[in-house]
């Protein structure tokens, strides 16, 4: 399903070109559909094509020589992925499904990477995406060596991505609440903290009796200030 200009100039990274680029990239660019746990970028040959996420949430991840999956981070909606492929022409190193249902826009390589390098707004917003990726494994390597599961879990809902309701700011003394949008499954954060599910439902639990945590549905509203409290104990 071929995609709109419109479409296309909903993404940050290609907000920034001009009509004619997106005019010319729009007729490109498809549409793809996955169920939950659907394979959308596999390890291995190079990724022939940039995505980004229109709908949904996914997981990067790898697997370890036993065959225990090793969550790496999540693809919000709006971000895109594959570039490593994209930038160096080598093989993908990781695997990406759908966490959930989910809409990925695809734009072939050869065409986009010309693009991307002759602009220098997308090659900034790209170099600062790659950065911001780096800094999230270093992230997510000092996660794993806290001790302690509860310390683990909170410093790992601390970097995931979170907003706060728009026109909302906190009374004198009252703490901000941020909310965690379509939160991860228990499973699905096991697996970026190297724990049990069961050790994830355990601690949330706790978390929950404590005040930290109230779901609204899909969502998590978080108590911040007990968050980084909590957190701040496994430094």
């Amino acid at each position: 399903m071929a995609v709109h200009t419109l479409l296309l100039q909903q993404f940050p990274l290609l907000k920034s070109l001009t009509p004619e680029a997106l005019a010319h990239l729009a007729p490109l660019a498809s549409v793809r559909e996955f169920a939950k746990r659907g394979m959308v970028l596999e390890k291995g040959p190079p990724a022939p094509f940039l995505c980004f996420l229109l709908e949904g949430r996914l997981q990067a991840l790898d697997f370890t020589a036993e065959g225990r999956e090793v969550g790496l981070y999540f693809v919000e909606q709006g971000d895109f992925f594959g570039e490593l492929s994209l930038i160096d022409g080598e093989s993908q190193p990781e695997f990406i499904i759908a966490t959930g249902r989910a809409q990925v826009v695809v734009l072939p390589g050869p065409e986009i990477r010309p693009v991307l390098f002759s602009n220098a707004q997308l090659a900034e917003t790209l170099t600062r995406r790659l950065a911001q990726r780096v800094r999230q494994q270093i992230s997510q390597r000092q996660i794993l060596a806290l001790a302690n599961p509860l310390h683990r879990i909170c410093a790992q809902l601390q970097i995931m991505n979170s907003a706060t309701p728009e026109g909302v700011a906190p009374a004198p003394g009252q703490t901000r609440h941020v909310f965690i949008i379509r939160a991860p499954t228990h499973q699905e954060l096991a697996i970026m903290v190297n724990l049990t599910r069961e050790t994830v439902t355990r601690t949330f639990q706790v978390l929950q009796s404590q005040g930290v945590l109230t779901r609204q549905g899909d969502d998590l509203v978080v108590d911040r200030a007990k968050l980084d409290q909590l957190a701040a104990k496994g430094d």
